[in-house]
């Protein structure tokens, strides 16, 4: 979904609850392409909302009430007229695209399988998954991404939740990949490859890497070559992919995706081998991050014979990672 020109960069203020029993607070609103921004005074973002999502509590009355979805305790009044305008013709066109089960019924009871063949045949399944990938809102990416972590742990064990650990690792995570939109890096039992990527900026880590090895600096090279597969190969396409067209459609069309294929995306996830990153793409990403790739080398290769590259282009002696106590946090993550 994308806004109308004319109502691209508006602002506005107006007075958000984060629940029933919380306090109203003047907050900044910003019409984005996909979603709509809340931020604080001071600019800081406090949620993102979907526009495909957003349910209008008070048809016609003013100020105008907003909810993120029809289920949800959040509320946003807005008085502006231009944005309340903006948001109702944005509403307003996805209502149309919406199926209508009184004017649809019928074409969908005997076209849908005429549809489903012509875009078989006319257009590609992969030019369908693509451009549904493509206008997927962020919003949408991460909830589909948390719910593919929550069928990985019901397959492979619970995701690793130790408070002082999961602190030592999300400085690892701003530490290797910096202090602006660091990946949620997610810690499970040593019974899922060495790394995953899954939709919305989610890194899935085995907790070995961690429990068998001296230092953090192996774990961060693990997670700089996921990352590397994710900009290569986008986790949502593989899971849109796997998933099918039938899938991909409804998605498209209704924004919904049921549990059954992301638990077999999920399962087939943790017997897949992950490609090997090009040294070049690799020693470039180390390089960045003021890395030693040597600990990562090794850890892939004991003899050294195969990852030569990477140990050779490493010189110097970078900083540390982490502190001798955060690092024993990780190592404990998993610990209770």
């Amino acid at each position: 979904m994308t806004v109308l020109e004319q109502y691209k960069r508006l602002e506005t203020t107006g007075l958000w609850r984060e629940a029933p029993d919380a306090q109203r607070r003047e907050v900044v609103v910003a019409l984005g392409d996909a979603t709509l921004m809340i931020s604080n005074m001071a600019e800081v973002a406090l949620t993102h909302w979907s526009l495909p999502a957003i349910a209008r509590l008070n048809p016609g009355r003013q100020p105008a009430l907003y909810a993120p979805g029809a289920d949800t305790e959040e509320r946003l009044e807005i008085e502006d007229p231009d944005m309340i305008a903006a948001i109702e013709m944005v509403r307003s066109a996805i209502e149309k695209r919406r199926p209508h089960p009184g004017r649809l019924r019928l074409w969908v009871g005997t076209g849908m399988g005429a549809v489903l063949l012509g875009l078989g045949i006319f257009w590609l399944p992969d030019a369908l998954t693509r451009q549904t990938v493509a206008l997927l809102p962020p919003a949408s990416r991460e909830a589909i991404g948390n719910r593919m972590l929550q069928e990985i742990g019901r397959l492979a064990g619970p995701i690793c939740t130790n408070p002082r650990g999961s602190v030592a690792l999300g400085r690892l995570s701003r530490r290797v990949f910096g202090e602006g939109a660091p990946p949620r890096v997610a810690m499970l039992p040593a019974s899922i490859p060495d790394t995953l990527a899954l939709p919305g900026g989610i890194l899935v880590a085995n907790a070995a890497l961690v429990e068998d090895h001296e230092t953090p600096e192996v774990l961060a090279g693990y997670l700089l070559a996921e990352d590397a597969r994710r900009a290569g190969a986008d986790p949502m396409l593989a899971l849109l992919t796997d998933a099918g067209l039938g899938v991909t459609f409804r998605l498209l069309t209704t924004g919904e995706i049921d549990s059954a294929p992301l638990h077999a995306h999920a399962a087939s996830l943790l017997s897949r081998e992950s490609p090997r990153v090009p040294d070049d793409m690799l020693l470039a990403r180390f390089g960045a991050a003021q890395i030693s790739a040597q600990p990562y080398a090794f850890a892939q290769d004991i003899t050294g014979e195969t990852v030569l590259a990477l140990i050779e282009a490493s010189r110097g002696t970078p900083a540390p990672l982490l502190g001798d106590a955060d690092w024993i946090s990780l190592q404990d993550i998993c610990g209770r």
